[in-house]
C-alpha cells in the first residue's frame, strides 16, 4: 500500500495522475465520511466553496462543520480538502498552510489541460 501510494502521489505532482486509485479507510463520524466523500468528487483543478459542499450533502446550514470535517482530513491530497474555498474565492483554512494550498491549485490548473 505504501509502495502505491508513493507511486501515484510521484504521478500526481510529476503531472501524468489526476486522481487517485486506492483503498481508504475512513476513520471518522458519518458526517465526517459524508464530507471526505464529497471531496473525492471535486475534479482536479476545480474548487468548490464550503457552502457548496454543506449543500451537496443536503445540510446547508452546516458550513462550518464541513470546514472542521475538512480540517481532521487526514490523508489531504488524496482526499482533496484544498480544493474547498471561501465563498468569496478566498482561500481560507487549510492545515498545511494557505501557501501550499495555492501552490497545489496552481499545479493542478497547470496539468488540467
Amino acid at each position: 500500500m505504501i509502495k502505491e501510494l508513493k507511486k501515484q502521489l510521484d504521478g500526481y505532482f510529476s503531472g501524468k495522475r489526476k486522481d487517485f486509485d486506492l483503498p481508504i479507510q475512513m476513520s471518522g463520524t458519518e458526517f465526517q465520511k459524508s464530507v471526505w466523500n464529497q471531496l473525492l468528487t471535486i475534479p482536479l483543478g476545480e474548487t468548490r466553496s464550503y457552502k457548496q459542499q454543506a449543500e451537496i450533502i443536503g445540510n446547508p446550514k452546516a458550513v462550518r462543520a464541513v470546514a472542521n470535517a475538512n480540517g481532521d482530513n487526514l490523508i489531504s491530497i488524496v482526499i482533496p480538502c484544498h480544493r474547498v474555498i471561501g465563498a468569496n474565492g478566498s482561500l481560507t483554512g487549510y492545515g498545511g498552510g494557505l501557501d501550499n494550498k495555492q501552490w497545489l491549485l496552481n499545479h493542478e490548473n497547470k496539468f488540467n489541460k
